[in-house]
């Protein structure tokens, strides 16, 4: 079954298209990462599948049903967590998941045993302060609790770990990677480590519209360029051998990541391998490193928006 599904979905604002003939099909289930640059149309996409924003044209589905704007007959399908979320400071985090509950006119008893087990599935049980002394990352824990609050079929993440610290970041995408199976996830974000880490599916979006959609394997396997990690003492040598490999044909790009290491693509990889090293060698280059990496999913999204 598809989830959520958009036809020709277009968002004009004046003479300017921030969303272009749109056409999704996400299957149920699944944790589709919703990517692009900034400026690509995520958030605007996000509000028109929302009910939120009225499209210009275009039809939209959630679970079989159309969404029109202004109406809450799809309410009940579908749980929100915005990119920066709001809440009632003074309240405590089980009595917001129960004035959240009410909303949906959930049975008292029901509720109290929900509100209970998404406490424990975010890691807040026990939490029994007001929600103004929560930190962001618990605050996103009660965001993404309050999402699933009415037991929704679908539930829309908007950048859910973009304002993080490290370890807050984990605590979220630990929580997302466990509702694989259980509730589609449309996970909007430009943090494309997490989406290489938890999403089935994704797709890329730039200027409104759809640049590729796919699973990571076959996006990897479309867009083969390689990637070497070649890792070296920091010598006049190792510079010079840098500077005549930043100027072959067979070279995408170079980025440094970090003392003596070098991350290299490369549009071909038998060259590659024969040149680099002969190339060591000229310049009398000791090698400590040489692996062959396989594209990222950060590879593939700058190949494609750079086209």
């Amino acid at each position: 079954m598809i989830a959520v599904e958009t036809y020709k979905l277009t968002k004009a604002f004046g003479s300017y298209n921030a969303v272009d003939g749109l056409d999704l099909k996400v299957p149920e289930g699944e944790i589709y990462g919703f990517l692009g640059p900034n400026g690509a149309g995520k958030t605007t996409t996000i509000k028109m599948l929302l009910g939120l924003s009225k499209p210009t044209s275009g039809e939209i589905k959630i679970c079989g049903k159309d969404v029109t704007f202004g109406s809450v007959r799809n309410r009940i399908d579908i749980g929100f967590l915005p990119d920066v979320p709001s809440f009632y400071d003074w309240m405590k985090p089980k009595e917001f998941l129960m004035f959240c509950g009410k909303i949906f006119s959930i049975e008292s008893r029901q509720l109290n045993e929900k509100a209970d087990n998404l406490l424990e599935l975010v890691g807040l049980t026990g939490v029994n302060k007001k929600i103004k002394g929560f930190s962001r990352g618990m605050k996103q824990r009660l965001g993404i609790a309050q999402a699933l609050i009415n037991n929704p079929k679908v539930v829309f993440l908007d950048e859910p770990t973009s304002a993080l610290d490290p370890i807050g970041r984990k605590d979220v995408m630990d929580i997302i990677e466990k509702l694989s199976g259980k509730v589609t996830v449309f996970f909007s974000t430009h943090i494309l480590s997490d989406v290489e880490r938890i999403c089935d599916r994704v797709v890329i979006i730039d200027k409104g519209k759809m640049l590729i959609e796919d699973t990571i394997p076959n996006l990897r396997q479309k867009y083969s360029s390689h990637g070497i990690e070649i890792e070296a003492e920091e010598t006049e040598s190792y510079r010079e051998f840098l500077t005549d490999l930043s100027n072959q044909k067979w070279i995408d790009r170079m980025e440094k990541t970090e003392e003596g290491k070098v991350k290299v693509l490369v549009n071909n990889i038998k060259d590659a391998q024969l040149n680099i090293t002969r190339m060591l060698g000229a310049r009398n280059v000791e090698l400590r490193k040489f692996i062959i990496l396989e594209p990222s999913l950060e590879d593939i999204f700058l190949k494609v928006v750079s086209k």
